[in-house]
């Protein structure tokens, strides 16, 4: 067989070659830069992009053809992706031994015969321009047509023969020249792919479109209040001083994750951006890996450009403009009392590193542009460079609480001595850029001890009656903020971020301060790179190791000296491989007492109640179901949901969605989260053997909360009570495939279009910004 693949292969080749040319014949030489010249136009009458198109292509392909993980790279949340088209190169690799040319949709290339170049394929027809060539040289055409003449059953799961949903599947990505075998060997495989056809009136809306040459026009111009807006903000940012240079490089490198917005203009989003151009000119975007990248310009301009991709929920980070943050951040980083003489350069060991590059600015400036948005912040850890990531997520437990210094505590007032004392330590993976040897993270393991050293030596030395780790020190958004108090949940390779404390026991609790959280930003976003190579990544994840047991270390120090090491000890059970005596004793991380008194033989308990009471004047309401319209005994249901623990919730999908329909029609939307718990996570394999099920929380959440659902449960609010039996009492795989008989909304099921698109609109009715388009590639095909 090995001797027969060559000569396979270059049978398959050679076939695929005389089609293309029957298809050239038929239809013209293919020109890719047809769909560059805009307005693309129309052959005949045709639905309306924006008015007709862009909602289907939202509501029906989006949900899994968006961000790096859309099979084969074809990502339909805007125009410009849909004529990118497709390329089979996966861009989720841990085997790379060399970092990968990107393909960022909008920066790595400008045209389609750039993408052509890049290794990209249409899935629109790019020969002449006729009814039959889009038919029939289209992709995206015989795909849709493929599912409505075979749109496979309408209950039950599908045949795990013909479906592979799993995370590391094969890819298949047909071109046109292919598309004739492909539909005889999968008929059963046309799109949307393993969920329910598209409705009659919506397909031959899309087929009608794309017949027609798949016409588009720019969105309309902004609003001139809206331009006006967006002007006063990059005046700002593009002041000419250089103290206003540094600090809008600072926001920027923090902010370009961003989906920025108006109040003015809901809906519409804006990123932030490098340009060669000061504001009032053409944006010419400044493209490089990273955002603190060598520019190659004599200056950088920093610019608002409008978003025209559809957001979605893996990655869509909003964030208001309005002219009380433009007045914080005035007053942080322009009315403060410091100089900058010289701007710092772009060279690699000084731009990955933030402690050197805006080491003029003021800490406590940095450190409540942080805080101000927390949420954003440590959003940015799971949706910013990467939309999803097994291999960097598996470094966090499945449900933790993270709380804050308060920049106004004798702690945070020491930072700059700190700071200076460890700065030869505060180097950071990304320093290697996207190659880095598998090794290196050694020597950042050396460096994080030097760190600590310095740190403890310091905390050591301040620690007095006045200075001792307390509750009460803790930021507690100054009465007012509610990104004090945060939850991250982990979702196997996705994760989430809520404001509040969620859940009455986590699995672990973070203590960030400033040198802390600045350094996740620059490992997991600002420095991270998802075509890195190997090397790269592990050295990103092993280092974000070390964070994390930084943070959970901060925390223990708020409990009595001798409780600390027990804690430590249950939350590394079983652990392997040295680590620090830093990490490894509680007391060598600070060996002083804490500054609270205990009064139980469960100081940890008592620690979680004084912190709850700590962030409850700025506890979120949607963290408590009767005031969010539920009634009494919907709450007694919904509170026996999140009670469920052990095997129960083992058995659970890792993230659902439930959706309750009240006799009014109206719907109410339920996550429920399953923490799956580990002995550890301080081992990057052999996590299936970590696992302990028997210590697994479910957690019922008003909204929607995650990105990938991995079921939907459609219930009555009279069969709540009867749901939740069923799910405190599953024990095996069985009662599961019961429960989703009863109640599941299946891949297979009529109604899973309809409930999508109330599942969405109830979304945005109650969160207008956060709400986004899920991804159902995750879901579970029970």
């Amino acid at each position: 067989m090995r001797k027969l693949a060559p000569l396979l292969f270059l049978l398959l080749s050679a076939c695929a070659t005389v089609i293309s040319l029957h298809l050239d014949d038929r239809f013209g030489i293919a020109d890719p830069a047809r769909f560059d010249r805009l307005p693309v136009t129309a052959n005949g009458p045709a639905p309306d992009y924006w008015r007709d198109v862009r909602p289907l292509l939202d509501q029906r392909c989006v949900s899994c053809h968006a961000c790096y993980d859309a099979p084969c790279q074809l990502n339909l949340a805007s125009y410009a992706g849909l004529t990118r088209g497709a390329n089979p190169e996966i861009v989720y690799s841990s085997t790379r031994l060399l970092a990968a040319q990107p393909t960022r949709l909008g920066q790595d290339a400008q045209t389609t015969a750039a993408w052509r170049q890049m290794g990209f394929f249409p899935v629109l027809n790019e020969r002449q321009s006729t009814p039959e060539a889009n038919r029939t040289a289209g992709v995206m055409h015989r795909l849709l047509s493929l599912k409505q003449e075979n749109p496979g059953p309408a209950a039950g799961a599908l045949a795990e023969r013909d479906f592979d949903f799993s995370l590391d599947r094969t890819q298949v990505c047909v071109r046109a020249e292919g598309m004739d075998a492909y539909a005889r060997q999968h008929p059963q495989r046309g799109m949307p792919f393993g969920l329910p056809a598209l409705p009659a009136a919506e397909h031959a809306t899309l087929s009608q479109w794309l017949e027609a040459g798949a016409p588009y026009t720019p969105p309309e111009p902004l609003p001139g209040a809206v331009l006006a807006r967006a002007g006063e903000w990059e005046q700002f940012l593009n002041g000419d001083s250089l103290k206003a240079q540094l600090a809008a490089r600072y926001i920027y490198e923090h902010w370009y994750i961003g989906h920025l917005y108006f109040d003015e203009l809901p809906g519409v989003f804006f990123e932030l951006v490098r340009s060669r151009t000061p504001p009032g000119l053409p944006v010419e975007r400044v493209v490089t890996r990273r955002p603190y990248d060598d520019p190659d310009v004599e200056r950088v301009y920093y610019r608002l450009q409008r978003l025209e991709a559809t957001a979605v929920a893996k990655t869509h980070m909003p964030l208001k403009l309005d002219a009380a943050r433009l007045n914080r951040l005035r007053g942080w980083f322009l009315a403060a009392n410091y100089r900058v003489e010289q701007l710092p350069g772009y060279a690699p060991e000084i731009a990955s590193n933030p402690f050197v590059t805006f080491r003029t600015l003021p800490v406590e400036a940095r450190y409540r542009f942080m805080l101000d948005e927390a949420q954003f912040t440590l959003m940015g850890f799971m949706k910013g460079p990467v939309c999803r990531g097994q291999v960097a997520l598996n470094v966090i437990n499945d449900h933790f609480w993270v709380v804050f210094v308060n920049p106004d505590s004798k702690e945070n007032r020491l930072m700059d001595a700190m700071l200076d004392a460890a700065m030869p330590a505060l180097r950071l993976p990304a320093e290697h850029e996207s190659t880095a040897s598998l090794l290196a993270w050694r020597d950042y393991a050396a460096l994080e001890n030097r760190y600590l050293e310095a740190k403890s030596t310091v905390m050591e030395r301040s620690a007095s009656k006045d200075f001792l780790p307390h509750v009460n020190n803790l930021w507690n958004g100054d009465g007012r903020n509610p990104n004090a108090a945060l939850t991250v949940f982990r979702h196997f390779d996705s994760a989430s971020v809520v404001r509040g404390l969620a859940g009455e026991k986590p699995q672990t609790t973070l203590l960030l301060g400033y040198p802390l959280l600045e350094r996740m930003h620059y490992l997991l976003v600002a420095g991270f790179d998802v075509y890195g190579n190997l090397g790269h990544q592990v050295a990103t994840r092993l280092y974000m190791d070390f964070l994390r047991m930084e943070g959970e270390l901060n925390f223990l120090t708020l409990l009595p000296l001798q409780a600390r090491q027990p804690v430590l000890d249950h939350w590394y059970r079983g652990r392997n491989g040295a680590h620090s005596r830093y990490f490894s004793d509680a007391a060598a991380y600070f060996s002083q007492e804490s500054g609270m008194r205990f009064r139980s033989a469960k100081p940890l308990d008592e620690l979680y109640h004084a912190l709850l009471q700590r962030m409850a004047p700025v506890r979120e309401a949607s963290l408590d179901w009767a005031a969010n319209g539920w009634s009494r005994p919907e709450v007694g249901h919904l509170r026996r949901l999140g009670a469920v623990a052990g095997l129960a919730a083992s058995v659970m999908p890792e993230n659902s969605l439930l959706v309750v329909r009240r006799a009014d029609r109206s719907l109410h939307l339920v996550s429920l989260v399953r923490n799956s718990a580990h002995s550890n996570v301080a081992e990057i394999i052999r996590e299936s053997k970590r696992r302990l099920p028997e210590e697994d929380t479910l957690l019922a959440l008003d909204g929607v909360v995650g990105a990938y659902p991995n079921a939907i449960y459609a219930v009555d609010a009279s069969e709540l009570a009867n749901f939740a039996d069923l799910v405190a009492g599953l024990k095996r795989e069985a009662d599961l495939v019961h429960l989703t008989e009863r109640y599941g909304v299946r891949r297979t099921d009529p109604r899973f279009w309809p409930l999508s698109d109330a599942i969405h609109a109830e979304w945005r009715r109650i969160a207008p910004r956060e709400a986004a388009i899920l991804d159902y590639s995750r879901l579970e095909n029970r």
